[in-house]
């Protein structure tokens, strides 16, 4: 069965390795990892490239997970709806016990400090649909404002726009209000259910040997941060062999209930915003209705030739990471890389693989992203 699937892969890019080779000479992309997934089953991992100014990058080599910690996260979180721990449809006031903008004082030390909604009860609006849905009404995060305050930029549940703080509360839901380690929780519930070795939410010591640095737009090379806080929005490191375990586990729907694993694609709510980023730009794009674009519970959903794709990135400076799903066939390509360049080149490597997939680089990327339409 395996050899079967490796061959309906490789009719469809024969000479992928080749093509990313290319594709990162053409774009000067230091290092790249790439897994692909079909009928939910991992059936090809692969590395390019470098990890930092000499040593090369392996499948084992750990990269900065970056957003997509956001969707392991949501899987977390739907398992403990599965079991009835958590209603997704809850005020964050009846899951919290205590006012979101009082928090005890070591959590407002630990960075969760929510004091800046004091005096507006939006706050009240907030459920953990909402919040996975990205529509709580935050900014991305709140250093990102003018006098770097948090605040409400729409009533919460009536748009979509991407905000970490989000995923921030949701954290405290599950340590406050369900009294559970998210650190431990993630570890026991995702990366050991799916065998992820090499995966944590804070650095650990054996990272060490196998680690990648960052590549910037510039070239310029910048030291992995060795995070020592669990972050829901974005603390993941991990390897590409360590996501291709999750996203073929993810796809297949291991550990859920088949009503739950719907939910994590369902279209909870429509996309209307022109871009991606930046979050709170104003404007709408008419091409996003065509494509049915919609907030899934930690992922986009998208419908093209009426069939169900959808997709998570993560990036920072020196990161790009993207993984892009088709409901039919159980297909996925998972690229993560330590170059932020990189991004220039999914477009194609995703055309590679899955074909044409409708995907909406523009919205995601900026009017720069190449397209499917040049792709070969």
């Amino acid at each position: 069965m395996l050899l079967l699937v490796l061959a309906g892969c490789a009719s469809v890019a024969p000479d992928l390795d080749a093509q990313a080779a290319r594709l990162m000479t053409r774009e000067n992309v230091e290092g790249l990892a790439l897994a692909l997934i079909d009928n939910g089953a991992v059936v090809k991992v692969s590395a390019y490239g470098r990890r930092n100014g000499s040593q090369p990058l392996t499948q084992d080599t750990v990269m900065y997970g970056a957003s997509l910690t956001k969707t392991a996260f949501a899987y977390l979180l739907l398992q403990l709806a599965d079991e009835g721990r958590l209603d997704l449809d809850a005020s964050i006031a009846a899951l919290l016990p205590r006012p979101l903008p009082r928090l005890l004082p070591q959590y407002r030390d630990a960075g969760f400090d929510f004091s800046d909604l004091e005096g507006d009860e939006r706050w009240r609006k907030l459920t953990p649909r909402i919040l996975l849905t990205h529509a709580g009404g935050f900014a991305n995060f709140r250093w990102l404002e003018p006098d770097q305050k948090l605040r409400f930029h729409f009533t919460p549940g009536s748009r979509y726009a991407y905000s970490g703080e989000g995923f921030y509360i949701l954290q405290l839901v599950l340590e406050q209000g369900l009294g559970l380690d998210t650190g431990k929780e993630m570890q026991r519930r995702v990366f050991d259910r799916f065998g992820m070795t090499r995966t944590g939410m804070t650095w650990r010591a054996d990272f060490a040997f196998d680690l990648a640095d960052g590549f910037a737009i510039d070239g310029s090379m910048q030291a992995h941060d060795q995070r020592s806080r669990v972050r829901a929005a974005g603390s993941m490191d991990t390897t590409i062999a360590d996501q291709a375990r999750l996203w073929s586990g993810i796809v297949r729907g291991e550990g859920l209930s088949a009503a739950a694993r719907a939910q994590l694609v369902r279209a909870h709510l429509p996309i209307t915003s022109s871009r991606q980023f930046p979050t709170l730009a104003p404007g709408v794009n008419p091409d996003n209705a065509r494509i049915a674009l919609a907030a899934g519970l930690g992922v986009v959903t998208f419908r093209h030739a009426g069939a169900l794709t959808w997709f998570k990135g993560g990036h920072n400076d020196t990161t790009a990471n993207m993984v892009i799903c088709q409901e039919a066939g159980r297909r996925c390509i998972v690229m993560l890389s330590n170059d932020v360049r990189a991004e220039r080149i999914y477009p194609e490597l995703a055309h590679l693989v899955l074909g044409t997939t409708g995907m909406p680089w523009e919205w995601e990327y900026g009017p720069a992203a190449n397209t499917e339409k040049g792709a070969p």
